[in-house]
This record gives structure tokens, C-alpha cells and sequence, in this order.
């Protein structure tokens, strides 16, 4: 009952809750930053598939890279807007993430490199596929034990 009446007079520190932690991310009120998350993920989710529609048109591979580059980032991007720039950055570079990070951004930026540059097409579809994989691979990382049943589902596979 103590507990109860702390909770209530607002005396309990010792918990904060998701919304609490969130809302002391960022000066943006809750509903902007929710609004811009969306906004930004589906920019990402139709940059991706604008780039899966180039592909198929001659020299498409450039802009299917670049798009898909392009949106990668804005829905990675997306998720500042929900815990703040620099707790994003920090749980992205902890130790179970950092793998999948350092892999993910490598790829974001040879996927570019290939497609500008170097203008090789078989190569930005190489790091078009890997940053499709070190993406999932650190977007499951968000979920608990998931990487551990994707693991465990391949292992049972091979043997």
C-alpha cells in the first residue's frame, strides 16, 4: 500500500516508465516525434521501393542503389526521432549491436561508392544484399532472443 501511495504522489524514482523516458529524450512533444518517425520510415519504405522499381529499367542499378541506400537511412534515421539522436547512437554502438552497425554502415557507404564511383553494378548489388542483411540483423537485435531462434533455426537447417 506504501508503494501505492508513492507511485501516486509521484515520490517513486525508482522506475520510469518507456513514455516518461522517451518524452526526457527530446524537447519535441510526444506527438511531433511520433508524427516524424512515421514520416520519416515510410520516406524510407518508398525511397526502397522506388529503387526496387528502377532496377528493372536500363542502367538501373545506379539509382536502385541509391535509393535503396537512401532509404536504409531514412528509416534508421526514423528512430531519433523516438529516443533522440544520441541515445540512438548509443544503442547502436553497444556491444551487441556494434557488428551489425559497423557491417550495416560499411555497406551503406560502399552500396554508394560502387554505384557512383566505381560504376560497378555487380558490386552495388553485392552491398545492396549485405546491407539488406546486416540491417535485419540489427534490427532483430531489438528484439529479445531473436538473433538466438534465427540461430538456432539455421543450425537445424545445416545439420
Amino acid at each position: 500500500m506504501e508503494k501505492l501511495r508513492r507511485v501516486l504522489s509521484g515520490q517513486d524514482d525508482e522506475e520510469q516508465g518507456l513514455t516518461s523516458q522517451v518524452l526526457d529524450a527530446s524537447t519535441l512533444s510526444w506527438n511531433t516525434r511520433l508524427k516524424w518517425f512515421v514520416i520519416c520510415f515510410i520516406c524510407g519504405i518508398l525511397c526502397s521501393l522506388i529503387g526496387t522499381a528502377l532496377l528493372w529499367l536500363p542502367g538501373g542499378v545506379k539509382l536502385f542503389a541509391v535509393f535503396y541506400t537512401l532509404g536504409n537511412i531514412s528509416a534508421l534515421a526514423s528512430t531519433c526521432f523516438l529516443m533522440g539522436p544520441v541515445k540512438q547512437l548509443k544503442k547502436m554502438f553497444e556491444s551487441t549491436r556494434l557488428f551489425a552497425t559497423v557491417i550495416m554502415l560499411i555497406c551503406l557507404v560502399l552500396t554508394l561508392c560502387a554505384a557512383l564511383w566505381w560504376h560497378k553494378k555487380g558490386l552495388a548489388l553485392l552491398f545492396c544484399i549485405l546491407q539488406f542483411l546486416a540491417m535485419t540483423w540489427y534490427s532483430l537485435s531489438y528484439i529479445p532472443y531473436a538473433r538466438d531462434a534465427v540461430k538456432k533455426c539455421f543450425s537445424s537447417l545445416i545439420s
